[in-house]
């Protein structure tokens, strides 16, 4: 049961329900300094559901703000109800229209598409906060006369010195109260003489309690906050005045947001209170963590939506990871597509425990989103990023859609194509002749093996082994029977010596790829390709003397057969 209760006598009183459901919220009164009691009906369950996603356009869109966006729009999409996109652009100085483009841009690519907002109108326009400010200075005008809000004329250096009392007596940086009860003729001396004023709003005395559906009852004492501003000296409204007013105006039935709200919560509360307006439901949604469990933030490397699209990340994957963060369905299912996140996903399945960003997760499910996409497109994907990125210089073809294939296992981003061929194009012969792993190859009589590979090039079975897969498959067989070998001793010095590496994908696929990479001239001269006749020129030059005697041959099972 969701409530909220304040009083200065008995601040804790209980109401009782015959429903149990989360989303039903009370009448309750209110008692202020003045003993003016009123009692205002809050949203009842039947309300239609309006939700709002309200980012302020003075950065890009973080990932939490992103999940808190993802939230409303499926709590909004699973109850018929309607998700709203405002923008909170009353910081003048920070906003910018390029920031709002920007959020507007990452919110569509998500694929959240919203009901009402910049680009797309509605009922409850404007939807931007600076085209809303004559409907703020009304409500503010409002609550002047009706007693709730007041005149302050402190300066700014009034105020640093109530801070520095208060300070000094271990109290809270509460304002004072001085122009609280100021008389007529106070106020309009300092109006005569053109006195700089702000509106503060009059805090009731007790406790106020509510029950937040996510993370259960929370209260605060109300003696801890004082009097604060809702109007700047400026004309300008103060952010909880504004979003009070902006929610309540638009008809917001549940406010999801994450947990770093929740002390606005307080103010809040009390300006729905003072201006009779009904409370929506709030759910406030815990903050994602990195991997050390403080705030997620710059200092752990990207955290904006527009970043990871640029990394290559895909709109799947990042809305079925940021659903992760914190809800689940409870099975062990961990893939959801929109569709399917709108079908299952329920506010009470949301945990108030911080969630981890693990970034290695992340990619793990792209890789998976990548992968499962037709191969067509993935080709095509990948073909366009080879072009772009220079190692190619066509985007389509036989070599595209066959190493595409082959190296699709290992491209978990789009960008880890150019990574995954780069490599397959390389030949690091001599570094992997000198490392340790190859010691056990090296033994196994490589040299002679290799002047028996050199042979075979040169009398031409070789090259014309490459030309189908049926064939290499073929020639191998033949070529491990002349040298009695098979097995690994076979396959292990072949790749070494024909891709300079010990591991990598399949081996006749990489050496039939390099043949045609080779014929077709469609790699870029500035990647450094090794063709198969540089290789075999590379190996003639092998110096395998002092390479034995480093590695010293010493007698096996395939050398003693």
């Amino acid at each position: 049961m969701a409530m909220m209760l304040f009083g200065a006598v008995t601040p804790f009183i209980k109401l009782s329900s015959s429903s149990s459901s989360p989303f039903l919220l009370h009448s309750i009164t209110t008692t202020t300094r003045r003993r003016r009691s009123f009692s205002v009906t809050a949203l009842s369950s039947s309300s239609p559901v309006r939700v709002r996603f309200a980012p302020s356009p003075t950065g890009n869109l973080h990932v939490g703000g992103a999940r808190t966006a993802l939230f409303n729009y499926l709590f909004a999409r699973s109850n018929g109800g309607k998700f709203v996109l405002r923008i909170e652009d009353t910081d003048l100085e920070r906003s910018t229209r390029e920031s709002e483009e920007a959020v507007l841009r990452d919110l569509a690519w998500l694929g959240l598409d919203w009901d009402e907002g910049p680009g797309v109108g509605g009922d409850y326009g404007p939807y931007r906060q600076t085209e809303r400010t004559s409907l703020y200075k009304q409500y503010a005008d409002k609550l002047h006369e009706s007693g709730h809000v007041y005149r302050c004329f402190c300066s700014n250096e009034e105020l640093e010195k109530m801070k520095e009392i208060a300070k000094l007596k271990n109290l809270p940086p509460v304002y004072t109260g001085k122009w609280a009860s100021a008389t007529n003729e106070e106020v309009e001396e300092e109006l005569a003489k053109g006195t700089p004023y702000t509106y503060r709003f009059r805090v009731p005395e007790g406790s106020l309690k509510i029950n937040d559906i996510i993370r259960g009852e929370v209260s605060w004492n109300l003696d801890t906050l004082g009097d604060f501003v809702i109007m700047r000296s400026n004309g300008l409204p103060v952010y909880n005045f504004c979003v009070t007013v902006d929610d309540a105006t638009m008809a917001i039935s549940h406010v999801i947001r994450a947990e770093e709200h929740l002390p606005n919560t307080l103010r809040q509360a009390l300006i729905y209170k003072a201006l009779g307006f009904p409370m929506p439901h709030f759910a406030h949604v815990s903050l994602i963590l990195a991997p050390d469990r403080s705030k997620l933030s710059k200092r752990h490397g990207a955290t904006s939506v527009g970043q990871f699209r640029e990394m290559g990340y895909l709109p799947q994957a990042m809305t079925n990871y940021l659903a992760l963060l914190g809800w689940g369905d409870g099975t062990e299912n961990e893939f959801f597509t929109l569709d399917q996140l709108v079908d299952k996903f329920t506010i009470e399945r949301v945990n108030k425990s911080g969630a981890v960003f693990d970034l290695t997760k992340l990619r793990w499910m792209n890789g998976h989103y990548l992968r499962a996409r037709p191969s067509e497109e993935l080709t095509n994907l990948i073909g366009e990023q080879w072009k772009t990125s220079g190692l190619l210089t066509v985007s389509a073809g036989p070599f595209i859609d066959e190493a595409t294939q082959l190296l699709k296992d290992g491209i978990d981003l789009k960008t880890d194509a150019d990574k995954a061929l780069a490599n397959l194009l390389s030949y690091p012969l001599n570094l992997t002749l000198e490392s340790q792993e190859a010691e056990s190859v090296l033994q196994d009589n490589l040299s002679e093996f290799s002047t028996s590979l050199l042979a075979a090039y040169d009398n031409g079975d070789l090259i014309a082994a490459l030309e189908s897969q049926d064939s290499w498959k073929k020639w191998v067989k033949d070529f491990g029977k002349s040298l009695k070998r098979k097995g690994k001793s076979l396959f292990m010095p072949l790749r070494l010596l024909l891709t300079g590496k010990l591991h990598g994908p399949d081996m006749g696929a990489s050496v039939l790829l390099l043949h045609k990479a080779g014929k077709s001239g469609i790699v870029a001269p500035e990647v450094g390709f090794v063709t198969l006749e540089e290789r075999f020129e590379m190996l003639r030059q092998v110096n395998w003397e002092t390479l034995s005697k480093d590695h010293p041959v010493k007698e096996t099972a395939t050398s003693v057969n």
